[in-house]
């Protein structure tokens, strides 16, 4: 019997489920769900005993971050964070995007550790895996209430982010901007509204982007542009022009970051190609190898998200020529000299009853 093509759930980026990679037997469906229609999202508590992450990468341009869920209903098809959902157990498919993962002890676990004796301070990066201002963040408050811990303790914080809901928080990030404590970028890897729908289903279309970029330059918080992913023979046409709505915007500082494909990424995009730009498929694949020495990722440093040869070094010139034409330039420094460990007394604490 021939496999039938996925039906697309509406508002979802990945057509199907595949099995994780530490699963012992792999699964195939034979009937897909023919409606297309709603799928469910559900939610569940993560007991986390931290709340900081560490790295020492040298291509990423931070070394701690907090990512107060696991798992992104914004859908991106694209997102290279799809693969930790195996660590859970699920797929890096539909799972990711329906089964959200929230550290609901975010804010206190954050206190505990930037309590620690010996704590060093280093600005931390906010919602790098996944968006921190995802849909269920308007009601779970843990973004707002890690961003009221950090105002506290003076710690310097960067957000990258696809949502208007960051808008929200402008009087916390307005306040921590001030004493120079808060860098925003906003992510935009297609103007293409159409395109946009079905790449990133539940993120802002990419005009409400650009407001919140005008919004927040217009608050006096530094504010940046991330073209990400640029994906060749699909959205690389387009950086100029995202540079160029961007910087119009307010925007003052400007990144980009090649399409990645690692582990089971590589499939879910391959399908999502063959079903929303068939026409365009086969390029963007081939190209794909031509950033990367003919396979379709590379995972070494400084390769990963950029890629290497003729094609990266072109698309390095583009961005930078363009960029430099319209004046951008590097944020600000994030100032850590502030940090301070609040008094003890409870006036003081957001959790009185936390013990110091």
């Amino acid at each position: 019997m021939s496999r039938k093509p996925p039906v697309p759930f509406r508002g979802r980026g990945a057509l199907s489920q595949p099995d994780n990679r530490y699963e012992p037997q792999k699964r195939e469906s034979i009937e897909e769900d023919p409606t297309g229609q709603h799928l469910e999202t559900r939610f569940f508590p993560d007991s986390a005993r931290t709340i900081i992450n560490r790295n020492n990468s040298p291509d990423v341009g931070f070394s701690q971050s907090i990512n107060p869920y696991r798992g992104c209903e914004h859908g991106c098809i694209y997102c290279f964070a799809r693969p930790t959902h195996a660590y859970l157990g699920l797929s890096p498919g539909l799972d990711f995007e329906t089964r959200i993962f929230f550290k609901k002890d975010a804010a206190m676990l954050l206190q505990r550790e930037l309590s620690k004796k010996g704590y060093r301070c280093e600005p931390v990066a906010l919602g790098i895996n996944t968006d921190a201002y995802q849909p269920i963040e308007e009601e779970l408050l843990l973004t707002r209430s890690i961003l009221e811990v950090l105002d506290r303790f003076s710690h310097p914080v960067t957000i990258v982010t696809k949502s208007a809901l960051i808008e929200r928080d402008i009087d916390l990030l307005q306040k921590m901007a001030r004493r120079g404590l808060a860098h925003v970028f906003l992510s935009i890897p297609t103007l293409n509204e159409t395109l946009s729908r079905s790449l990133e289903p539940r993120a802002a279309a990419p005009w409400r982007r650009l407001e919140v970029i005008r919004t927040l330059s217009a608050a006096a918080i530094p504010t940046g542009v991330l073209v990400a992913p640029v994906i060749p023979a699909l959205t690389d046409h387009e950086p100029e022009g995202i540079l160029k709505a961007s910087r119009e915007a307010g925007a003052i500082s400007a990144g980009y970051v090649l399409l990645r494909l690692p582990l089971e990424l590589r499939e879910l995009f391959e399908e999502w190609l063959d079903h929303h730009a068939p026409l365009a498929s086969k390029a963007v694949l081939s190209r794909m190898r031509e950033f990367h020495g003919g396979a379709l990722y590379e995972s070494g440093f400084g390769t990963r998200m950029r890629g290497s040869g003729p094609l990266a070094e072109l698309l390095e010139q583009r961005f930078s020529v363009m960029a430099r034409k319209l004046g951008f330039r590097e944020m600000p420094k994030l100032e850590t000299g502030l940090f301070h460990i609040p008094g003890s007394t409870s006036e003081n604490r957001l959790f009185p009853d936390f013990p110091a």
